[in-house]
This record gives C-alpha cells, structure tokens and sequence, in this order.
C-alpha cells in the first residue's frame, strides 16, 4: 500500500513561519582560479555547467562508483561551496585534498564565519526578507543580497546562508525537523552509516538533478554510467512510514528474500508516534508491503508518495 503525503508534513507545509539554525550540516569551501574545474572532475553532477544563480544538488563516489557523500552545490566568483553533512565534512575535505595536487585550490571548513539556517512555514519568504535576504521564487534558484545568501528548496522552503551576526536570537532546529523536510521532499543526504553502501542511483541522484552522464570523468564514473546504459539497477529509494525507530543504516528485510538483507535506511526522522525514512529497497518487492526494520518481524514499513517519479 502505497498512502499520500503524510499528516505530518501537512502541519510543515502549513504551519507559522519557522528559521532555525541547521548545526547538522556543515559547509565545505573551495576557491581558487580551479575551483570549478577541480570539483567538476570529481563530482557527478555538471559544476562547469551549474550557473552563478542556482544551485544543484550532488555526490562524491569512490572509483568503484559507491557514494562517500552527497551534498547541495553553489558557486560564485571565487570558487564554489557545499552544503553537507558536519559529521563528513572534515574527512571529505581531507579525501578530495589529496587530488588537487598542483591546481590552484583551496580547501577549508567555513565553521566559525558563518551559519546555515532553514526557513520554513506560511509565510517563509516574509522570514527570509526580515533577515536581509531575497527569496528566490524557482526551485534550486540562488540570490545574494549583501551577506546573506538565499537558496529556494524543494518543499517551499529556504536555505540562509550568512553571518553570525545577523543569526543572533535563532534558535537550532529541533533534531530531526529539517531531515523530515528532506525526507518528503526525497532528498538523501549520506551519512557515516551509509557511506559505500549505494551507487548514486540507487539514492535517486539521477532524479533530483545530482547526476550527469554526459559531463565526463569523475570517480566511480564508468560504473555509475554502465549502471544507467545496462539498465542493471534493482534498487531504489522509497520513502516510508513506520511504528518504531529507525536510523541511517538500518537493515531491512522482507518475506521474499527471508533472512538476506533486502534494503538499507537512508536517513529517518522521528515522525508522530513513529519515524519517517528514505531507505534502499528492492524494485521487485518494495511494494508488495512486506518490509520490515531489523528483522522479518520487525516493525512493518508503509510507503509514502514521493514528490518525483521512480523509473
């Protein structure tokens, strides 16, 4: 059984205007003249393509095409930024300096410069004006007014980016808050748990935009396009529903394949009574509604509609 967007991401889609400081996500920056060309070799979305005014949505796979990270993107006109989770940031930052080698780039933490806010509710825009910045009006559109920057995200709402300063009187969010908002809107974000576990396809990157097969090399490439030309992918992010805890890594099973894991979860949030995930499953079985969290006794999961097509 398949049901529609949850109660719970209704009281989000409606509720008063919420700006909380995000401390789970961390921002990894790269300047310099090669910056762009640097990352667009590494990364397996379009960095040279992706305009000034806009955002985009990646990974970072190993050289056998399995994600250590994935992340939202920016650039300006001095390089370019990540948005990503804190617990990764340090030892991506340490992995993708090892490549650079002679370019002419820069790797650093932006940890004490400035804050990443989310924006979210009625009337998110009014909030974001009464920080000083302009709310973008497109999906993945990027403005700059000043300090602060805006970046417009799926499931109307807003990402700041801007000084401490200007974040006094913001409360962090509560746990679990802005990954709902992720988790609705079908947006993965790799975790220590997780990393290795899935080729970005099976995390949907391809359906949100964070895949390019036409951009050239990067690593994992040549497996991540003979996944997509072979049509081999049995596995698929589902967003899910279910009475119990849950947490990034989680193994899953269903009745077909008894004891063999049958899936993975992505990220989860807590949820009413229960939690909501992204999770990993098999095509052929995902909705036949007999996944279960730990255990073919465990804790019986129920699929929620995601806001894109699975193909």
């Amino acid at each position: 059984m398949i049901r529609g967007l949850s109660d719970d991401f209704r009281l989000f889609a409606y509720s008063p205007v919420t700006v909380e400081i995000l401390p789970q996500f961390a921002l990894l920056r790269f300047s310099g003249a090669d910056a762009r060309s640097f990352l667009h070799g590494q990364l397996t979305c379009d960095v040279q393509a992706l305009k000034k005014d806009h955002s985009s949505y990646g990974g970072y796979c190993t050289p056998k095409g399995r994600l250590l990270a994935t992340f939202l993107l920016w650039t300006d006109d001095e390089g370019c930024t990540l948005l990503l989770p804190a617990a990764l940031a340090e030892a991506i930052r340490k992995r993708l300096s090892m490549y650079i080698l002679r370019a002419k780039v820069r790797a650093e933490i932006l940890d004490d410069r400035l804050v990443c806010a989310g924006a979210y509710g009625n009337d998110a825009a009014s909030a974001v004006t009464g920080l000083g910045g302009s709310p973008p009006s497109a999906v993945h559109a990027l403005s700059r007014v000043g300090d602060v920057m805006v970046i417009a995200l799926p499931g109307n709402r807003f990402l700041l980016v801007l000084p401490r300063t200007r974040a006094d009187g913001l409360n962090a969010a509560e746990p679990g808050v802005w990954e709902r908002l992720d988790i609705a809107a079908g947006v993965p974000f790799i975790l220590p748990a997780t990393q290795e576990e899935f080729v970005p396809q099976m995390v949907n990157l391809d359906l949100i935009g964070a895949l390019s097969y036409t951009k050239g090399c990067y690593p994992g490439q040549e497996i991540v396009a003979r996944t997509h030309y072979l049509g081999r992918l049995k596995q698929r992010m589902f967003r899910a529903r279910l009475e119990g805890v849950a947490t990034a890594g989680d193994r899953l099973y269903c009745p077909e394949l008894g004891d063999q894991a049958a899936g993975m979860v992505v990220t989860a949030a807590a949820a009413g009574t229960g939690h909501e995930v992204l999770a990993v499953m098999q095509t052929a079985y995902a909705k036949s509604g007999g996944y279960h969290l730990g255990k073919l006794q465990g804790p019986s999961l129920e699929l929620l509609d995601l806001p894109y097509a699975l193909t």
